[in-house]
């Protein structure tokens, strides 16, 4: 089963011929794929460790109840309670691990992630060379010594094929590793070694600069979440259906992961403790609708409407004052946009820490550190996909025992990022987008009114040096405002203005100036980790 929704997810994002059809599949996927996660990460499993000769296992649950529920005290938002029965330089004020337990989550020898590699590659060439006989899958000694005789270039191309399905790729590249006991770091170089292999063997065209950055960069970015992700699913300690249903998601989410946990015996393992690193995991979801403005105008209702589904994973409490590894916290955001036109992935952003620390001065506390950013916007209005790091800070700032802000702050470096010409995103088959290197800055601030009502608001800005397309700088803002008022328990309605500004300054013709404004109106409904509460905006 999970090497079909692999065999699946590998057509989609790899094929050209079904890249054209992705969106609704995907669509189809992704709500199959959250909805479950919702469930199944944040619900412990019902077995708790029993060791033998410590009373009766009724006995023994009883007590790990009681301790639970002091190290869950505090559930306004702020730090857990700390409980000396937590060791916490193996777990967390949770009590769960800080890292995958070794004993059962050995690392294999080198060979056998590298042979995953090489799998995932020929697997894919196949079904593009036999299944949709693409043009660039014809392959042989003569396309190869082409390759390496005749260099790199800059290739032309879809967006969505270089912004999201190499590095999508990339993930998995990167898992072969990451699901073989390999660290986050050790994971990178199978796939900066599978994106190679790719450009020079797996197709007749030359290898491209951008793959070779998109593909293992944004591919680890994608790979440890989806990573982290599956690993708040499984649990080996349970059984039967919960069991089945646990992997058959994990596998859904981390395709890799969830064919070796097959080939090594871990889907069928049962264990006594827990062996996977958890982390607190709240889930936002937003449904209602898109409206998209025709032109520069700003008047609500002037373009067409479509539905939008949204789903946000906040992974980690940035307040817990513990070590930190790339990506203990990470923020993961998806929309979609379905109605008019055929881009649907509307878009995706993200950050993951790769190192950083936790301090507090009275009622502020901060998490300041190093962070990896992923951007990638594909709509009726714009296309821009970026690549970046930099620094952050996010702090929370009790203004009252009812009033609370958050923020955060981001400036980061931009090596590699696309951005759509001045005629705008198109429909065609070749590039419609230039090559960027340059900076971003992004803010984001919200105001809790207690669980009643929060407004907030994000800005993110570009600055983009094009050095592939037409010479020139450009100057891109985004602003999204918000309210949200909650309706009943978690479930909340919600309003976003969003204006997109594009200062395009070409060394060859006039500037160019243009601006986008949409509207969304929303229903959200935000799944507190139920085990580890707590609301870190």
């Amino acid at each position: 089963m999970t090497s079909m929704f692999y065999a699946v997810l590998v057509f989609i994002f790899k094929s050209p011929a079904l890249f054209l059809l992705r969106g609704r599949k995907i669509l189809c996927l992704c709500v199959l794929i959250f909805t479950v996660t919702v469930s199944l990460a944040q619900t412990p499993a019902k077995l708790d460790t029993i060791v033998p000769g410590r009373g009766t296992p009724k006995q023994q649950i009883e007590e790990s109840k009681a301790i639970k529920k002091q190290v869950l005290a505090d559930s306004t938002g702020g730090q857990p309670a700390k409980s000396p029965l937590v060791d916490t330089t193996t777990h967390n004020h949770y009590g769960d691990l800080l890292n995958d337990d070794i004993k059962y989550n050995q690392k294999y020898p080198w060979w056998k992630p590298a042979v995953n590699v090489v799998g995932i590659n020929l697997f894919t060439w196949t079904m593009d060379r036999f299944i949709f006989n693409e043009p660039f899958s014809h392959i042989g000694p003569s396309t190869w010594n082409y390759n390496i005789n005749k260099g790199w270039e800059w290739d032309s191309d879809r967006f969505g094929i270089n912004f999201i399905g190499h590095p999508y790729t990339g993930s998995m590249y990167f898992n072969a590793a990451r699901s073989q006991g390999y660290s986050y770091l050790q994971s990178v170089p199978y796939a900066v070694g599978g994106s190679l292999m790719w450009e020079y063997l797996g197709e007749n065209t030359r290898p491209s600069y951008n793959d070779i950055i998109n593909t293992p960069v944004n591919g680890a970015f994608l790979g440890e979440i989806f990573y982290r992700l599956s690993s708040n699913v499984l649990d080996d300690r349970t059984r039967g259906s919960e069991r089945f249903f646990r992997e058959l998601v994990a596998g859904l989410i981390n395709p890799v992961r969830g064919l070796n946990r097959l080939l090594q015996g871990k889907s069928f393992r049962h264990t006594l403790t827990e062996v996977y690193q958890k982390e607190p995991l709240n889930i936002t979801i937003y449904g209602g609708i898109h409206q998209i403005n025709v032109d520069n105008k700003t008047i609500f209702g002037s373009g067409p409407t479509n539905q939008l589904l949204t789903v946000q994973f906040d992974y980690g409490n940035p307040f817990e004052e513990i070590r930190r590894k790339p990506f203990d916290i990470f923020r993961f955001r998806t929309e979609l946009s379905i109605g008019t036109g055929r881009k649907i992935l509307d878009n995706i952003i993200g950050y993951g820490i790769l190192f950083g620390n936790t301090v507090k001065w009275n009622r502020l506390s901060v998490l300041y550190g190093a962070f990896q950013y992923y951007d990638y916007w594909d709509n009726k209005t714009f296309e821009l996909g970026a690549i970046g790091f930099g620094g952050g800070v996010i702090t929370r700032y009790n203004i009252s025992k009812t009033l609370d802000l958050y923020t955060n702050f981001h400036v980061s470096a931009i090596p590699l990022a696309g951005n759509s010409t001045r005629y705008g995103p198109g429909t065609g088959e070749v590039r419609d987008y230039t090559y960027n290197d340059g900076l971003e800055t992004k803010f984001e601030t919200t105001l809790n009114f207690g669980k009643y009502v929060n407004t907030g608001v994000a800005f993110y800005y570009y600055i983009l040096h094009t050095f592939v397309g037409p010479a020139g700088n450009n100057y891109i803002a985004i602003l999204r405002p918000r309210i949200n008022v909650r309706v009943y328990k978690n479930l909340s309605i919600g309003f976003e203005h969003f204006e997109y500004y594009d200062d395009r300054f070409l060394k060859q013709g006039p500037p160019i100036y243009s601006v986008r404004t949409e509207q969304k109106i929303y229903l959200s409904y935000f799944f507190e980790d139920s085990q580890r509460k707590g609301h870190y905006d």
